[in-house]
């Protein structure tokens, strides 16, 4: 993990702090709490979800809340299939359907806003849907697919699971694994958002077995190790899931997300806010 992580990480904090009625009192000691066991932190041994864990689990132990987000998730979720026949017919009627879908999951790495109105998801589908990918392996992308006897999607947040449904849609394999987050952190896809949206009818719906808002191998159930480790092809989507697998040496997987920070910027060889469809190196 970067120094720079740490303002990020704050600032976190701070607005999960804002989102439960504590007293000032209670949030100031959480605060302190939590720079204390920052000041404590081994950087080289740290990436960021994990930081984002620790820092969710002292909020929801505090409040013996399970689940900060739940409505957030709901009312994007509920958002996002409300234009799920709209998106499919835009992906059907495109010169590319395949290029569409791809761009159309990515657009939902940007739909992870909480509360973003009706137009900024328009808005958002046509930005991305015009826009160029800084890294593209899309083609080898489509060739893994077709030539994957299983493929493994991991996915990010609420909502944008409505969009990588569209994808696992239209690329219609049939052995794919869907993994969400084992337990619910920030707006974080679960099984619970999986089933709302009914996931399980383009794919078999699996929990990674951990709560971070990321994909840490080590910390994940032996059932999803076992699939991780067999699929011929894995779909990485999202900043938490690329922040674990980057720079692993797996090249089965392929990134898609947004670059949301300047340090994966720098790690990806991109600038912050452009797109990427980009196959992890080999060592």
């Amino acid at each position: 993990m970067d120094y720079r992580c740490i303002n990020c990480q704050i600032n976190a904090f701070t607005r999960l702090l804002s989102k439960n009625e504590a007293s000032v009192e209670e949030k100031n000691i959480l605060f302190k709490d939590f720079l204390g066991y920052l000041s404590e932190l081994d950087f080289t041994n740290k990436i960021a979800p994990e930081i984002a864990k620790k820092a969710h689990d002292k909020i929801k132990e505090k409040l013996n809340v399970k689940d900060l987000y739940f409505e957030e998730k709901q009312e994007i979720n509920e958002l996002l299939l409300n234009k799920y026949q709209e998106l499919k017919e835009k992906i059907s009627n495109s010169e590319n359907p395949f290029i569409t879908a791809l761009k159309m999951s990515i657009a939902g790495n940007i739909i992870d806003i909480i509360g973003s109105p009706d137009s900024d998801i328009d808005k958002t589908v046509e930005m991305v849907l015009n826009s160029d990918f800084a890294v593209d392996d899309s083609i080898l992308l489509n060739k893994m697919i077709k030539k994957a006897k299983t493929i493994l999607y991991l996915g990010d947040n609420a909502g944008e699971i409505v969009m990588d449904k569209l994808f696992i849609e239209h690329i219609n394999h049939k052995n794919i694994y869907y993994a969400v987050r084992g337990g619910a952190v920030l707006n974080d896809a679960t099984i619970n958002d999986a089933n709302f949206v009914q996931m399980d009818k383009v794919a078999k719906v699996i929990s990674n077995g951990h709560d971070a808002p990321s994909t840490i191998i080590k910390e994940c159930s032996a059932e999803f190790q076992a699939i991780f480790n067999n699929a011929d092809l894995i779909i990485s989507k999202g900043m938490g899931n690329l922040e674990a697998l980057l720079g692993s040496g797996n090249n089965k997987i392929i990134f898609l997300s947004m670059i949301k920070c300047d340090i994966i910027a720098e790690l990806t060889g991109v600038s912050k806010g452009d797109f990427i469809v980009m196959q992890e190196k080999t060592k």
